[in-house]
């Protein structure tokens, strides 16, 4: 028989890991319509506009869209070390 549990008992939910996006550089090709391959060099993506707003999705330096950088997913990797041991001593 397993133990039996306190439906009193709190349930702790698991820990959730944070991600962090980060847009580098621009990947538009701007001689794409003429056959070749050119980029603008910018390094990262600035908002030129207030999160929630379309002017967010546009990049200040080089005024293309967000979708066109680089994206990288950094995530922090959390430890729930509260974890629960059970001894059975006999």
């Amino acid at each position: 028989m397993g133990p039996l549990q306190d439906p009193k008992s709190k349930v702790v939910p698991p820990v959730k890991k944070e991600k962090a996006v980060r847009y580098r550089e621009c990947r538009r090709n701007h001689a794409a319509s003429i056959g070749g391959y050119a980029v603008d060099g910018c390094r990262e993506f600035m908002a030129a506009g207030e999160e929630g707003t379309t002017a967010a999705l546009r990049c200040a330096a080089c005024s293309c869209h967000r979708s066109f950088h680089k994206r990288e997913v950094e995530s922090e990797h959390l430890c729930d070390c509260s974890s629960h041991t059970t001894s059975s001593q006999s």
